[in-house]
């Protein structure tokens, strides 16, 4: 692969990732949205799905690793570091679009999210709807040890399986690993989530939160910059100890 067919395929992978997943946050957060409060299991697939569609469609330029935690983890494995750079830009690139193209589709929404007495503006009566966690993770409690163990763990248990899934016959010439890989996603988020919000991708994070401290929306508070380092370290460590577990036992 060359570096720009890999550039490309990550952005645009990690593009339709996101916009899938901050979307889903959108569509159960904002108010005046049709699945609002539609809960915690419309998000683990809506996110699940994004790594589905996000896969497959950058698989045949770049692989579809779309995660830097992926990366780093195949890298620790196979010892091959001239080409992490390029997944790592294309991954930075793609979430900050994706981000930006999630605001676009939900802007009427992001737009009514303002304070009214009257709710004449199209609010309701409690008050605006946080954004951040629209866009990245907020953690329950703010813990940084116990966030950082959560996250390290749950990107484990994402990369570790990923790294298998290539000694498992058959899943690659199916297809169907993509497929696998969305549904792993999915029992993460259902199983592991609910300490952290899952960042288990650190661009996931990082890039939306870049875009979310950018964005002209009404009411968006903070971008929670004291907690960022978080869902980058923790995802980017939980990543490299896959690739050395891998490589040691099997």
């Amino acid at each position: 692969m060359s570096n720009g067919d890999i550039f490309v395929g990550e952005v645009i992978g990690t593009a339709i990732l996101i916009l899938f997943g901050a979307g889903v946050c959108a569509a159960v957060t904002l108010k005046h949205s049709k699945a609002r409060a539609s809960g915690w299991v419309v998000i683990a697939f809506g996110w699940g799905f994004g790594v589905l569609a996000g896969a497959y469609t950058a698989a045949p330029l770049s692989g579809g690793q779309l995660n830097p935690a992926v990366t780093i983890g195949i890298a620790v494995d196979t010892g091959k570091w001239d080409k992490v750079w390029v997944y790592l830009l294309g991954q930075m690139v793609g979430a900050m679009l994706g981000a930006v193209l999630a605001y676009l589709v939900y802007l009427a929404q992001f737009n009514a999210n303002v304070t009214s007495e009257s709710g004449e503006d199209g609010a309701d009566d409690d008050g605006p709807t946080p954004t951040l966690g629209i866009f990245s993770t907020i953690p329950e409690i703010n813990n940084p040890v116990a966030n950082l163990i959560t996250e390290i763990i749950a990107t484990i248990a994402l990369v570790l399986p990923i790294l298998a899934f290539g000694l498992t016959k058959g899943l690659g010439e199916s297809g169907t690993t993509a497929l696998v890989v969305a549904f792993l996603v999915v029992g993460i988020g259902l199983s592991l989530g609910g300490p952290t919000g899952y960042a288990i991708n650190p661009a996931r994070d990082l890039g939306p939160r870049i875009v979310h401290s950018f964005l002209p929306i009404p009411n968006k508070g903070t971008s929670g910059w004291g907690y960022a380092i978080i869902p980058v370290a923790g995802p980017l460590i939980g990543g490299a100890l896959s690739g050395l577990i891998y490589n040691a036992a099997f």
